[in-house]
């Protein structure tokens, strides 16, 4: 392994009042971008005399030095933008001029953007605008990237290195999925954004562990993402679905050997609705909704029923009976001939969002009560999906999806992902020989 050494002398001109701490430090940061391009230039310069060298010791005879540099190559990095005209020889079988560096550090022919100086901007970009994501970091390393170009970053991003693993090995119990409305591109027949659904799911291991993401699919059919799920993890060992009660997410992910656990939060919410569809007023619905909110298992929560345990077995079976005994009332409060929906709703409602209870009773531990893990994980995508970036196209609003699930559900593998993206060579190090300094 060939090792190069450089050498560096600094001088530091201090105040005749001294040094504030702020103003060092300021100071020293605007000059690790002057520092940087310096060294860069040094290796630059040693490597493009090596790469001269070794070509001409190829071929003896036939290349010859240029007597004319380049015009001075722009290269954009994450400390700014580096000039450098590089040295050229001339080919005297071909008659053409080559760059023996660019071939030897891989120097992409027409791209000023190294793949390096573009993991600020696609980290923004999972939080802001594009607009204000090449604006931001243009203020700041001075990148001059326009919004074109970060577009395609990500998108070339989202391709290559956001594709979704094999999960089967993940011995997942628990299965939780929502959705929600995007708008494309794409005109409806009114001429207004085709509004389709997002949607995604999210898996466990057990109680108390983390809902981890496990997809996310934008106007696929619940039937559809079945299919997917089952090539992606080992679906026949998932135990509860928990679901807000959708159309069509029942009948399409919930296997013979799964339990459903409604959300209780999206019951109670969507009981208005329902009441509201068999002609029943705000005013009308009251007493409907105050019994809905009597029955005791609709007004716990999950650190209530963390505070129960095996000894209170006949707490807990009392609690169960009330709740049922409660759901049992308000079905004959609701006669089928004046409101058939709102009967139906809550008989479904009593028996898929009680699991909960039969699940303890089998095997002594609490699931969840809600889908507020997939809600809380979701709510900022969803903000930056809607308040930014109106309309998406499908592929590309995908692309941005799978960038987001690295950089904000998956955080520890951002650095890892980024040196796979980047191809790095564990073995070029560089190393601080010494620091040494005298007063002037």
């Amino acid at each position: 392994m060939a090792e190069l050494q450089i050498e560096l002398k600094l001088k530091v001109q201090i105040p005749e009042n001294g040094l504030k701490i702020n103003n060092l430090l300021y100071q020293l940061r605007k000059f690790m971008t002057q520092l940087f391009f310096a060294i860069l230039r040094a290796i630059f310069s040693a490597m493009e005399q090596r790469a001269i060298e070794a070509v001409k010791a190829a071929f003896p005879g036939r290349y010859v030095k240029n007597g004319r540099r380049a015009n001075q190559r722009q290269i954009r990095t994450s400390y700014g933008v580096f000039g450098y005209s590089l040295a050229r020889v001339l080919d005297k079988e071909t008659g053409k001029t080559v760059s023996p560096l660019s071939e030897a550090i891989g120097l992409p022919a027409y791209r000023r953007h190294i793949q390096e100086s573009g993991e600020g901007g696609i980290g923004l970009v999972c939080h802001l605008s594009y607009r204000k994501s090449v604006k931001e970091i243009d203020r700041i390393i001075g990148t001059d990237m326009s919004k074109s170009t970060l577009h395609r970053e990500v998108q070339r991003f989202g391709q290559e290195m956001c594709q979704w693993p094999d999960m089967k090995n993940v011995p997942y119990r628990y299965l939780m999925v929502d959705g929600t409305k995007v708008r494309l591109q794409e005109t409806d027949a009114k001429g207004h954004g085709k509004k389709v659904e997002m949607r995604w799911a999210l898996a466990s291991v057990g109680e108390n562990e983390k809902f981890e993401l496990v997809g996310i699919w934008i106007d696929k059919s619940w039937k559809q993402i079945r299919v997917d799920l089952g090539h992606r993890l080992k679906y026949s060992k998932l135990e509860v679905l928990f679901s807000d009660g959708g159309p069509g997410v029942v009948e399409s992910l919930l296997d013979p050997e799964m339990r459903l656990q409604r959300c209780m939060w999206h019951g109670k919410r969507d009981f208005p609705y329902v009441l509201y569809a068999d002609q029943l007023k705000k005013a009308q619905q009251e007493p409907f909704k105050t019994k809905l909110k009597s029955i005791p298992g609709m007004n716990l929560k999950q650190a209530d029923l963390e505070r129960l345990s095996v000894e209170d077995f006949e707490k807990v079976e009392q609690l169960a009976e009330k709740t049922k005994q409660g759901f049992t009332e308000l079905i004959e409060a609701l006669p089928e001939d004046k409101y058939p929906k709102a009967r139906a709703y809550i008989k479904n409602l009593s028996k898929e969002v009680t699991t909960f209870f039969d699940f303890w009773f089998e095997n002594e531990v609490w699931i969840p009560l809600t889908t507020n893990a997939i809600e809380s994980a979701f709510s900022q995508v969803k903000n930056r999906i809607w308040a930014v970036g109106k309309r998406w196209s499908e592929s590309g609003l995908m692309n941005w999806l799978k960038v987001v699930v690295h950089k904000v559900f998956y955080p520890d593998s951002w650095d890892r992902l980024w040196e796979k993206y980047l191809g790095l060579d564990s073995d070029l190090k560089i190393n601080l020989l010494e620091v040494c300094y005298q007063w002037v």
